[in-house]
């Protein structure tokens, strides 16, 4: 009897415990966002700088937009292992259009086209063949990044418009343009996720998938649906790309893969479905490039960085154990 009256205190102990460890669970990106901040701001006064802020919020806009993609997929328990070569795909498809005489819009265009189909093609095989994403989109993976190597021989392709140069340098005050998209597709997301019958039958297909079925929502489609907007999104930011970078490089750089499923992590979207949110990744994608931006004015060793990405990025998947 003893040991029972003891007993009941320690499980309320712990109870609360996991209530608190919960409580971080959920705004795990944002007190890290906040503390970074404070920690650099105060090692290195030029953080915070007007400069210094306007370049990190150009640089996270293409993780923003990358990492609102993956998260519709990671919502229905699937991951996007492709969505770095796809938008490698589509700035070369851009890349080749633009240098083939086609107009700037037609050629942007193609390129959100092309990295579209690489994201139908991993819906329909994955729903339609039933084979996991993993092995799905590992191959397409691959396949991206060799079709775009095949289309543009191996070298990038300069591109020099007015457009473009505008899109990378402008906008209203601290928010570049790129920043300016980000928010936008963002915002877009978060009503199509939580104010939409489709978002529903998304969250749904992602938690349960069998009641999903029985209710009659046709799971096959949602997932073909998510899959093709990872892909849309990683041509939008193909185009964000390569307006920073004034070229369509064929070398697809798997920091994006990385970075985008940590700020998914991060943000607090449950990797095994059901459970998502926007403005979770928005923010773990901040704090990504706020951290190596940080480490990089301290003069922290390049070698170290993804180091530190990845602790930053286990910590957040540990919490995500005690999310309520």
């Amino acid at each position: 009897m003893a040991n029972a009256t003891l007993a009941a205190p320690d499980r309320e102990a712990w109870s609360a415990r996991l209530k608190d460890l919960g409580f971080w669970a959920e705004w795990a990106a944002l007190v890290g966002l906040v503390v970074l901040v404070v920690v650099f701001q105060v090692l290195n006064p030029t953080f915070l700088s007007p400069g210094n802020i306007a370049s990190m919020l150009v640089a996270a806009a293409i993780l923003i937009v990358l990492a609102v993609g993956q998260t519709f997929v990671v919502a229905t328990a699937g991951i996007d292992l492709s969505i770095a070569s796809t938008m490698t795909l589509g700035a070369v498809a851009f890349g080749q259009a633009y240098a083939a005489g086609w107009g700037l819009v037609p050629a942007c265009v193609l390129g959100i086209v092309a990295a579209a189909l690489v994201g139908v093609i991993n819906g329909v095989i994955i729903a339609k063949g039933r084979i996991t994403d993993f092995i799905v989109t590992l191959g397409t993976l691959s396949a991206a990044s060799g079709l775009a190597l095949i289309l543009s021989d191996g070298k990038p392709v300069t591109i020099i418009d007015p457009a473009l140069l505008r899109l990378s340098t402008g906008g209203i005050g601290i928010f570049g343009w790129p920043f300016l998209i980000a928010v936008a597709v963002a915002l877009a997301a978060h009503v199509t996720l939580f104010h939409t019958r489709f978002g529903t039958h998304l969250l749904a297909t992602g938690g349960a998938p069998e009641s999903a079925t029985a209710m009659g929502i046709s799971t096959a489609r949602i997932k073909i649906a998510v899959y093709t907007i990872s892909g849309v999104l990683a041509g939008l930011g193909a185009i964000l790309l390569v307006a920073r970078i004034g070229a369509a490089e064929p070398a697809a750089n798997t920091s994006f893969l990385l970075n985008s499923v940590a700020a998914v992590v991060l943000g607090g979207v449950s990797l095994f479905g059901g459970r998502g949110t926007i403005i979770g990744p928005f923010i773990g994608a901040l704090l990504l490039v706020a951290l190596v931006n940080g480490l990089t004015l301290l003069g922290v060793s390049q070698f170290y960085q993804p180091l530190a990405v990845g602790i930053v990025v286990v910590l957040a998947a540990l919490l995500t154990r005690f999310q309520r």
